[in-house]
C-alpha cells in the first residue's frame, strides 16, 4: 500500500523509534533502519557522561553517525534542539550536513535559521512538538515540515502540557493539516498501530517498545522492570515544564512524595537533574538514584524481544 511517510523518508514501514536520550547507540538505530523503520540517535547516543561543550558534543555525535554508517545503508536520524542564540544547534547542523544525515527530528521552535541550510541539503525534517496543538500544526504545514508527530498524554517521559490522550489527539491534529501525521503515546503492540490508522494516523512513532529489546543499551534489569510492569504501576509527578511519567523508584517514589506535599515544578525538577536521573536509572540499572521513563503501551510488552521481532509484530500490516 501507498503510504506517504515510507516514501517522504525512504523507510519501508512507517515507524521511528523516538530519541530516548541515553538509551540509544549506533548498534541499536542501525538495527531499527535494517529492520525496515527509521532509527533516532538520541541527544546523549552512545555516552556515558554530559558534556556542556557545543563543540564536544557535536563531535560525539558525528562519531555516532559515523559508527551507525558502518552497520547500516539505511535512513536514520538525529534530533536537533534549537536554542535561541543556536550556540548548541549550529554545530549539530553542520555536522548533519557534512555526514549526510537524511533526516533530523526538530521538538518545538520552528526557526528558518536552520530550517533553510537543511532544506538546501535535502534534509526531511519531522517535527514533534512537545504539546501539540491545532495552531503549531498549521504552522508547520506552512512552515513546510515534511511529517508531523502527534503526541498524546500516553508517552513515556515528559508529556505534553494539555492532558489530551493519543486516541483525541491524532484525529484533532489529522483534521487540520493535509503533511502525514505519525502518532506518539502508548503505542505497545499492532493493535494501537491499527487504532492510529483507523484516527488517520499515515505512521506511528514509538519509543519505550524498543527499550526492551536485546540491542537496546538500558541496563538488563530495567528491561526486566519494564517486561514484568503494567500501565499500572506508572507514577506520575508535576516537574518543569509540566508533567512526568516513571516506573517505581527509590527516586521517583520520593519525586510523587514531593508533588503530593506541595513541592514546586522548580523543586522536582532540580531534584531530578535534567536527563541525569535518566542516564542513573535507565543505562546505568541504579533504581535508587534515577527513574525510569516508559508510557502507558508497557502492558503488551512481556519479554525481551530482538528490534526486528518488535518491528514485525507492530508492522505485520506492511509487508
Amino acid at each position: 500500500m501507498t503510504n506517504r511517510v515510507c516514501e517522504i523518508l525512504d523507510i519501508k514501514k512507517p515507524i521511528i523509534q523516538g530519541p530516548m536520550s541515553w538509551v540509544t547507540n549506533a548498534e541499536f538505530v542501525a538495527a531499527i533502519s535494517n529492520a525496515g523503520g527509521l532509527g533516532f540517535l538520541g541527544p546523549n547516543a552512545g555516552q556515558v557522561d554530559i558534556t556542556r561543550s557545543p563543540e564536544i558534543s557535536a563531535e560525539r555525535m558525528r562519531t555516532e553517525i559515523q559508527k551507525t554508517k558502518t552497520l547500516t545503508n539505511k535512513p536514520f536520524g538525529i534530533p536537533v534542539i534549537v536554542n535561541r542564540d543556536l550556540a548548541y544547534t549550529w554545530p549539530l547542523i553542520e555536522t548533519v550536513i557534512d555526514e549526510k544525515v537524511p533526516v533530523v527530528l526538530v521538538n518545538d521552535t520552528l526557526d528558518d535559521r536552520i530550517f533553510k541550510p537543511l532544506k538546501e541539503n535535502n534534509i526531511k525534517i519531522v517535527y514533534r512538538p512537545l504539546t501539540p496543538t491545532i495552531e503549531n500544526a498549521k504552522a508547520a504545514e506552512k512552515f513546510g515540515i515534511d511529517v508531523y508527530v502527534a503526541t498524546g498524554f500516553d508517552e513515556g517521559g515528559t508529556v505534553p502540557e494539555r492532558v489530551i490522550g493519543t486516541f483525541s489527539i491524532v484525529p484533532m491534529i489529522v483534521d487540520a493539516i493535509n503533511i502525514p501525521v505519525m502518532a506518539a503515546g502508548g503505542i505497545g503492540d499492532v493493535r494501537g498501530v491499527r487504532a492510529a490508522f483507523a484516527l488517520g494516523a499515515e505512521g506511528v512513532f514509538a519509543g519505550s517498545v524498543f527499550i526492551p529489546t536485546k540491542e537496546n543499551p538500558t541496563a538488563q534489569n530495567v528491561k526486566q522492570m519494564i517486561v514484568d510492569a503494567t500501565a499500572e504501576d506508572l507514577q506520575m509527578f508535576r516537574t518543569l515544564p509540566a508533567y512526568y511519567r516513571s516506573l517505581p523508584t527509590k527516586l521517583a517514589n520520593k519525586l510523587v512524595e514531593m508533588d503530593k506535599q506541595g513541592a514546586s515544578r522548580e523543586e522536582t525538577a532540580k531534584l531530578m537533574r535534567g536527563s541525569i536521573g535518566m542516564r542513573i536509572g535507565m543505562l546505568e540499572g541504579n533504581t535508587d538514584d534515577g527513574y525510569v521513563t516508559v508510557g502507558t503501551g508497557i502492558t503488551p510488552i512481556k519479554e525481551i524481544r530482538t528490534v526486528k521481532t518488535v518491528i514485525d509484530d507492530l508492522m505485520q500490516d506492511f509487508k
